[in-house]
């Protein structure tokens, strides 16, 4: 490379659940960002209570990760204090930042002293929205998704002059609307995007184009029925373009994800984020990573608006995920033997050695191929539905986790245009 490199980026990923937090740390990601169930923007399920804020946190900085609580939805007059209190409860866990865009929530997070994080929710896209919210105590913007490389360039240079820093998105999914500002889920089913409770209408089919009474003439040309749901977002085969353009914080989508695509995609990106630092980001190693991307959630894939302006292209034409890999629920954890780190797991499916397996529960996350198991004591190369078998962990499981076997799925192509 001829230029120098500007220092390592952060890598930030979504988390969910405490098993999707683990997945992030021990992949290696340099922080993530979870939400408190009310007053985030993915608020149907997937979410931290505020009881648990100090045993993630404590968590995440014995592991020497960085933890960011997201309080980025509107936030109404009669909810006020409850979001004091969250704050004022997030100094004391050790968060590391808060991710707001309401300008009231900034002030509060400013008198407690938490650092602030601007949410992409504000749609930051040019210098000066971000000096007027430098001069309201913001330390990181997290700039609007419809910007392109060029644009980025241009507003760190000043956002490096005052001192701010620039976070930018590299993967999962992107809204058809601005920076995710959409009011179709409240119109037709009273359930606010801008509240956390996006029912994604915009993913679903709206055409039928066989033979029954619902079939419509299609105005726009696209493939596919889904018109309003965009691809995913990825940019791992120009990832350096866009650590180049200035962005010190690399951040993954992905807190309503399974805790095998938040492994996998931070894994990637780990990878490749050590490997531009390292000289050897090379075509085969991105042709690599493309195909682990493929094996988890997706919608296809797309560059955002990095490399121009998004179009027809872009937009997903089928519903639901296309990924390669699935995760088959295979049995359970009904027994965990600390010094020997054995597990003994009831089966509801088959297991076999070669296997890829994901053990999860509430604060567990083991992912690794079975090399051997035993029952009663006799090793054996696989085993049956019904049967309980014994087999070598890499961590702590506990009763009652679930195990999943990771398959490929037959025949499944992806296509990228």
């Amino acid at each position: 490379m001829d230029k120098q490199l500007p220092s390592k980026p952060e890598l930030l990923i979504g988390a969910g659940s405490f098993a999707s937090a683990k997945a992030a740390v021990k992949n290696r990601a340099d922080a993530i960002y979870f939400g408190i169930k009310g007053y985030n923007m993915r608020d149907l399920g997937t979410n931290f209570e505020e009881s648990e804020m100090k045993e993630l946190m404590d968590y995440l900085h014995e592991n020497k990760v960085k933890g960011y609580m997201a309080l980025n939805t509107t936030i109404f007059e009669d909810e006020l204090k409850a979001v004091e209190g969250i704050l004022k409860k997030a100094k004391k866990a050790g968060v590391d930042a808060v991710i707001v865009y309401d300008l009231g929530i900034m002030a509060l997070a400013k008198e407690i002293g938490v650092e602030i994080h601007l949410s992409t929710q504000a749609s930051v896209a040019n210098v000066a929205s971000l000096k007027q919210y430098k001069a309201l105590g913001v330390q990181r913007i997290v700039l609007a998704r419809e910007l392109g490389l060029e644009q980025i360039k241009k507003i760190h240079e000043t956002a490096k002059e005052i001192g701010v820093e620039i976070e930018c998105f590299i993967h999962g999914a992107r809204c058809i609307a601005i920076s995710g500002s959409c009011f179709m889920s409240h119109e037709l089913f009273g359930k606010s995007a801008n509240r956390g409770e996006c029912l994604q209408v915009c993913r679903r089919v709206f055409f039928e184009d066989g033979h029954g009474k619902n079939v419509h003439k299609k105005e726009l040309e696209i493939d596919g029925d889904t018109i309003l749901s965009a691809k995913d977002l990825k940019t791992i085969d120009f990832l350096d373009k866009i650590i180049y353009a200035g962005a010190v914080s690399l951040k993954v989508e992905g807190r309503n994800r399974p805790t095998d695509y938040v492994s996998a995609v931070t894994k990637c990106y780990r990878e490749a984020i050590d490997s531009i630092y390292e000289g050897s980001y090379t075509k085969e190693k991105i042709t690599a990573w493309d195909s682990e991307l493929k094996k988890v959630y997706n919608r296809g894939f797309s560059k955002g608006f990095y490399l121009g302006k998004a179009g027809k292209r872009d937009v997903a034409n089928a519903e639901g995920s296309l990924q390669t890999q699935h995760r088959k629920i295979t049995g359970k954890v009904v027994n965990y033997y600390p010094k020997p780190m054995v597990a003994e797991i009831k089966l509801i499916n088959d297991l076999k050695t070669g296997d890829k397996i994901i053990i999860e529960g509430k604060t567990t996350f083991i992912e690794q191929q079975i090399d051997s198991m035993e029952i009663h004591n006799k090793k054996v190369d696989s085993a049956k539905k019904g049967m309980r078998v014994a087999i070598k962990i890499n961590d702590k499981a506990r009763e009652n986790d679930k195990v999943f076997v990771l398959e490929m799925k037959s025949q499944i192509v992806l296509q990228e245009k």
